[in-house]
């Protein structure tokens, strides 16, 4: 369907015979209701139908029983400009995450653009452009609607705190991978970390082996002693730590533990276990790592997802939680829950089409991808019947 510009407003939108709804919050994964009342992008209500305000909707959604989640959220992309990776030299990468229910993207650094700028001058004006890029955007339609969170600066040797404080004050809220630049030094990293903490930046940290040239290792005595909000890429990107390092990090650090679909799947299946087993479950959040030298995956998260609850035994309504709930709370987003506040940014599911499984969540315990009915994102339909993943059985219809 044709991409509509941002600008619009959704008005009051009523979704209707929900079959399943996941919340995002992994203590409370599933909701008692189904229905969701949007206002002007933001959820107005949420419960049974009976208990709603539905009357004078500009548009009702029929669920037809199928499964509602919060927008799927990319914790690690490596954009560039526009819907466009030089990585792989390929157009419309971002609207086709769309179609794999991401809603929001958060960039670890556009470090793919050719000729990246690595004086201290270039760092801030590249990210600064970025940040105004991608939001604008988003704000013309391009890239289906999906809420890129960009302007991630790699670290480079000579910077000061005055030079976060400047990007700061510009709207820069992320830092890039660090290790991906020449500040790779656990002293020098920690340093710039408690810099761009003080300036409201927050900040992601390399792990594992060399993913690019001029990358290189960053092992977990580093990542303990940058102590970067997320530790990216925990399972490597793509060359993982042995599974004891991992296990400090999990042991030790009390920061985001990212799992990334492009990376080691053993220690993905590993840390996800651990961290059940440690009982700090709301550290674990998911990325794809993409565009990588692997491609562009877009249906990495629910891959990921269907990856950790199929080979974890974790349940898949817990690890749709890794995906939404907890990397809002982790980076600090308002998407990604269902509740009244927040905005409209939801994915439509169900098991795909001759699946073993007999509903959806045990569908995705059995390790299928879901089928994808419709994406909406601050109430406004972004796609209906998904391009990409295996045919859902049911997908929602546009009744008024």
């Amino acid at each position: 369907m044709a991409t509509a510009a941002i600008a619009e407003k959704s008005g009051k939108v009523v979704i209707r015979n929900v079959g399943l709804m996941l919340s995002g919050d992994i203590d409370r994964p599933i909701l008692d209701a189904d229905t969701v009342v949007v206002e002007d992008g933001l959820i107005a209500a949420v419960g049974r139908e009976k208990d709603c305000d539905t009357g004078a909707a500009a548009r009702v959604v029929d669920a037809k029983g199928t499964a509602l989640a919060p927008g799927l959220i990319d914790s690690h992309v490596h954009p560039v400009f526009g819907d466009w990776t030089p990585r792989q030299n390929q157009l419309g990468w971002i609207e086709s995450c769309l179609h794999g229910g991401v809603t929001t993207m958060v960039s670890a650094g556009e470090v793919h653009l050719p000729g990246r700028p690595k004086d201290v001058v270039g760092v801030k004006a590249l990210a600064i452009t970025a940040q105004r890029a991608f939001d604008g955007m988003r704000a013309a339609g391009v890239g289906g609607g999906v809420k890129v969170l960009a302007g991630a600066p790699v670290l480079e040797k000579g910077m000061v705190e005055s030079d976060f404080a400047e990007m700061a004050a510009a709207g820069v809220k992320l830092l890039g991978e660090i290790g991906l630049g020449s500040v790779k030094a656990g002293d020098e990293a920690a340093r710039m970390v408690a810099w761009a903490r003080r300036h409201g930046i927050q900040s992601t940290i390399h792990t594992g082996g060399p993913s690019i040239p001029g990358s290189g290792l960053i092992d977990e005595h580093v990542v303990l002693e940058a102590d970067a909000d997320v530790i990216g890429h925990i399972n490597g990107g793509h060359t993982s730590l042995s599974y004891k390092a991992v296990c400090t990090l999990c042991e030790k650090s009390s920061r985001a533990m990212e799992i990334v679909h492009n990376g080691n799947e053993r220690i993905a299946i590993l840390t996800a276990r651990h961290a059940i087993e440690l009982k700090c479950p709301h550290r674990v959040i998911l990325g794809t790592d993409a565009p990588a030298g692997s491609g562009v995956q877009p249906l990495g998260i629910l891959r990921l997802i269907a990856l950790i609850s199929s080979m974890a035994d974790i349940p898949a309504e817990i690890c749709f939680g890794f995906a939404t709930g907890n990397t809002a709370r982790m980076r600090g987003l308002s998407q990604g829950l269902v509740e009244p506040g927040r905005p409209a940014d939801f994915v439509f599911l169900d098991r795909a089409q001759h699946t073993a499984g007999r509903d959806l969540l045990e569908s995705v315990r059995l390790g299928d991808i879901p089928g994808v009915g419709m994406v909406m994102i601050d109430g406004i339909v972004r796609c209906q019947r998904s391009r990409n993943t295996p045919p859902a059985v049911e997908v929602p219809a546009i009744v008024a």
